[in-house]
């Protein structure tokens, strides 16, 4: 449907709409107030006006640069669509870290026809880092080719994680998991953006991030930054029913892919 010239001109564009999106979220943060919350059910399950008003602005402005694509979103401020082209976006993600004022938030941006993933952006403005890659084109931060760690060994490797805000009748398997994780790898890290985390991932931060019971605005972007990083991305079981959808996502440097999921499947399954 587009060209590979195409779609990085529009990779390009989508890097300025999400850096003003950022501009837009930090200038907030000056003076956002917890006070300004709302509740979507759960008080571990935040809104904050800057999602919602970050989502207009991304939606308005990607309108304009592709007419004909539908929208699948977080804050579902426009009619949603699940197949078919669609911007998958989720304007803040991190927002628990935002309302607490801690720097790692991001916003993701996911250009995809069907199942079919085309561009992936994701702008962690705290520090000012852009992570961008369209489909057989690389990746890249900040105008640089990035890609993904070389390291071969569970016991040299940094791994990312999240909490769900539901385990799912999960947490024994979970955290037997993350605790074997601890005591084999180089650490574990939990940020709170699994957006960051994937990126991070592609860029050789971490050699791997796992998490479950996740949102397609989630991690569309991030999956298709690690993949043209050179990383692999796949489910618990290492296929790839449920990755895309984000009901189970193991991203790796791919070095490690069979290691990560060699423990998975004996302790999650």
């Amino acid at each position: 449907m587009f060209s590979p010239e195409k779609l990085h001109q529009l990779t390009l564009q989508v890097t300025k709409i999400a850096r003003d999106a950022g501009d837009f979220q930090l200038i907030e943060l000056k003076n956002f107030e917890l006070k300004n919350i709302e509740s979507k059910g759960r008080s571990n399950d935040l809104v904050s006006y800057v999602d919602k008003e970050t989502e207009k602005m991304l939606i308005e402005a990607l309108r304009k640069i592709v007419p004909e694509a539908g929208f699948e979103t977080e804050e579902g401020t426009i009619e949603q669509s699940t197949t078919g082209l669609r911007w998958i976006i989720d304007p803040l993600d991190g927002t628990t870290n935002y309302l607490h004022k801690i720097p790692v938030f991001s916003t993701s941006i996911a250009l995809a026809q069907d199942e079919e993933l085309l561009i992936g952006v994701v702008h962690e403005p705290s520090r000012n880092e852009c992570f961008y890659a369209y489909k057989d084109g690389g990746a890249f931060m900040n105008g640089e080719p990035i890609e993904v760690s070389k390291i071969q060994t569970l016991s040299e490797s940094l791994i990312a994680t999240g909490f769900p805000y539901s385990l799912r009748g999960k947490a024994e398997q979970y955290f037997t998991l993350i605790r074997h994780f601890v005591e084999t790898s180089h650490g574990v890290r939990r940020l709170g953006s699994a957006a960051i985390d994937l990126c991070y991932v592609a860029c050789g931060r971490f050699e791997s991030y796992f998490e479950f019971n996740l949102k397609s605005w989630d991690v569309a972007a991030g999956i298709l930054i690690v993949r043209e990083a050179g990383g692999s991305v796949t489910n618990f079981a290492g296929g790839s029913e449920g990755c895309q959808t984000a009901e189970e996502v193991c991203a790796t440097n791919k070095h490690i892919h069979p290691l990560m999921i060699e423990s998975l499947k004996k302790y999650w399954f």
